[in-house]
């Protein structure tokens, strides 16, 4: 028997294994089952060759789980005692200090850097046993043990057949692993789609009301997964079933890429365009990525743009290393190929959709908006690559491209400065009454409605240009929208726009985080009498503050609505008409009394002009005090005058409440008050 130190140049590895790798031991398991694959296949290439000449035979990996110990043996080409020695004796571990301090939670940095797969092990168990004879013909079959510290025993074994088992004593920490339903968790996980066939227990049958094992060995995996078989073999239904078998309750995929390239590099897989919803969390993370069949993890950050992350399947590349760290993820040349590629892939399908058939890429559009969007505004390139593919909608449910919906428009939509208007709609039933209106003049209005659609209309108003505008639909009225030089109605002279818009000032709700300004316009005699609008830019940070952090304070700001009355309108016409029968009687001795104070009030400036403010002399400053005191009161006596009135009149509250009601603002007590003043006036 034999017996030494394990060679490393630190004191002691096993207290750092079981430190540093406990938040992710579970890959102990990937570790030792993925060497016994390798070994196997390594017979396989060898018998391929001519060099091994025996039976192969059955070349199944058995993973089994006895009372406090976990068992994995394979029929691959073993090891000699002297390979023992090079490969489990002698570990790469020189300045490893600082590095298992800026990687200790993170043990697929460690494992990869240190070559440590095998050694995972110990972070379940307190005593490791490899019992292992090599395939070459007269080997000794060798047994080596190591209880968790740099101690081993190497001695010769009775094992009969050739293969390695590896027989790990789980600690008392680690008892989880003991149960065999959780083994069977993990290598579905891990292995799922290992070259090699891996058994762990026997199926169950429903049996007496309990579940029993039968005789029928529980295979783990598929040996031949659909990213390695050729896509001229396979047919629809076999890319629609292994989704199902990836992701057993998500709706069928839209479409799919078969991924398949050996150079500069070697990348397999497959990626499927599953029905994107709007909470794009939700959907990430789906892309599963592997090493040679072995599952590696499904954060493939790094490996893709952020955009691709929220496609599902399968990506396999042994140029990405079973144990992955992010600092390598940044730093290799081959990952960044990849990147470039898995993009290109996808742009070019679906540009071929497009192109070879538009009508179901339309009817697609709805279902990978939001995808193509993301990777627009993510990643130039893929905008480069979109931009005469991506489809805009409108209210209608039409689609065009962006060339083809600006040569829509572009007549009638520029306006009397030369910019060209994009109208669009963000609630096609909300802003129902402002699409119809912007119809009647003969304009068409673009529906967008999707979660990022307002950082979308951003960028494209860089993209089309400086003359390029998004105005959402209720933001302003039509005129002013999309200005013309076309003769319109005079304005109403200042006095009468004063009275009416003092009138319905007077009556506009106090509503939380609301601030309303009212102004009269002329809309024509075929307009609404009052509307209600937003701003577009005040709006559009608003909601950008909802998907982008670093901009709460919009958000935290009250809405600023703008309400207009359409003085062409006959209801707005006739209440300035009655307003003014009723109250300039009462406000013209205060009309007179305010044009004498403002008069004096201009003298008292011009007296101030020139002079420092300790030059004035106190009365002045007395007198434009109380002429300033008096002022206000004359306004505010007019005021008053002009909100007695609407305070009684009906139509300017139906007419203030159909304006709230069409912009979703009315509801509770000023609802059911709406509802029965309209049936008294009824």
């Amino acid at each position: 028997m034999q017996k030494g130190k394990i060679g490393v140049t630190t004191e002691n590895i096993f207290p750092v294994i079981k430190q540093f790798l406990y938040s992710d031991r579970e890959i102990f398991l990937r570790e030792i089952v993925s060497n016994a694959v390798d070994a196997t296949q390594k017979l396989k290439t060898l018998a391929s060759k001519g060099e091994f000449k025996g039976e192969t035979g059955d070349l199944t990996v058995h993973v089994t789980v006895g009372k406090d110990t976990i068992t994995v043996s394979d029929r691959g080409i073993g090891m000699t005692a002297a390979e023992i020695d090079r490969y489990i004796n002698q570990i790469a571990f020189s300045g490893a200090g600082d590095f298992l301090e800026k990687y200790k939670n993170d043990a697929n940095a460690i494992i990869g850097h240190f070559g440590l797969g095998f050694y995972s092990a110990f972070m379940v168990s307190k005593k490791v046993e490899i019992v292992t004879k090599s395939y070459q013909e007269g080997a000794q079959a060798v047994k080596w043990s190591c209880d968790g510290s740099p101690e081993f025993q190497l001695a010769d074994s009775d094992k009969a057949d050739r293969g390695t088992d590896i027989i790990l004593y789980i600690d008392d920490d680690a008892k989880e692993y003991l149960d065999e339903n959780a083994i069977q968790g993990l290598l579905k996980k891990y292995c799922r789609f290992l070259p090699v066939s891996i058994v762990c227990g026997k199926k169950k049958e429903w049996k007496d009301g309990k579940n029993v094992d039968t005789d029928e060995d529980n295979i783990i995996n598929s040996v031949e997964p659909l990213w390695t078989r050729t896509p001229s073999e396979l047919k629809d239904e076999d890319y629609k079933n292994f989704y199902r078998e990836l992701y057993p309750m998500q709706d069928e995929p839209l479409f799919w890429i078969h991924l398949n390239v050996d150079f500069p590099f070697h990348l397999t897989g497959i990626l499927y365009f599953p029905k994107i919803k709007s909470n794009l969390d939700l959907q990430k993370n789906r892309i599963q990525l592997y090493c040679n069949q072995v599952y590696v993890t499904d954060s493939v950050e790094g490996i893709v743009p952020d955009f691709l992350t929220l496609l599902h399947g399968v990506i396999d590349s042994p140029d990405i290393p079973l144990n992955v760290s992010r600092s390598y993820l940044q730093s290799d040349g081959n990952v960044k190929k990849i990147s470039g590629y898995i993009t290109k892939k996808v742009a070019d399908r679906l540009a071929a959709i497009f192109k070879n058939d538009r009508k179901e890429f339309e009817g697609k559009w709805d279902d990978v908006k939001l995808f193509i969007d993301y990777g627009m505004l993510t990643e130039e390139e893929f905008y480069g690559k979109m931009e005469k593919v991506a489809l805009l909608k409108d209210t209608d449910g039409s689609f065009y491209t962006y060339e083809e919906y600006r040569k829509l428009i572009e007549t009638a939509q520029t306006d009397k400065n030369g910019n060209l208007i994009y109208l669009y709609a963000s609630n096609r039933d909300e802003q129902y009454g402002y699409i119809e209106t912007a119809r009647n003049r003969g304009y068409s209005v673009l529906l967008m409605d999707g979660s990022l659609d307002v950082a979308l209309i951003g960028m494209l108003e860089q993209k089309f240009g400086g003359n390029s505008r998004f105005q959402r639909v209720d933001s302003d009225s039509i005129d002013n929208l999309i200005a013309k030089d076309e003769n319109k109605s005079e304005s109403l002279p200042a006095d009468r726009q004063k009275l009416i818009t003092a009138v319905f000032s007077s009556q506009m709700p106090k509503l939380e985080k609301a601030e309303f300004h009212v102004d009269a316009q002329p809309m024509g005699g075929q307009g609404l009498p009052v509307m209600i609008t937003c701003s577009e830019y005040m709006r559009r940070m608003k909601d950008m503050a909802a998907i982008q952090s670093g901009m709460s304070f919009y958000g935290e700001m009250p809405d600023m609505y703008t309400v207009i009355l359409n003085s062409d309108h006959k209801l707005v016409k006739d209440i300035l008409a009655d307003a003014a029968g009723a109250c300039d009687g009462k406000v013209a001795p205060y009309n007179g009394k305010l044009d004498a104070l403002k008069a004096r009030q201009a003298e008292l400036r011009k007296l101030r002009e020139g002079k420092k403010d300790e030059d004035v002399p106190q009365a002045e400053k007395d007198e434009m005090t109380q002429v300033d005191s008096d002022i206000s009161a004359a306004e505010k006596q007019i005021a008053d005058i002009w909100k007695e009135y609407a305070d009684t009149n009906k139509i300017v509250h139906e007419l203030i409440d159909l304006a709230l009601l069409q912009n979703g603002m009315l509801k509770g007590e000023p609802l059911a008050a709406f509802i029965r003043r309209s049936v008294e006036l009824l």
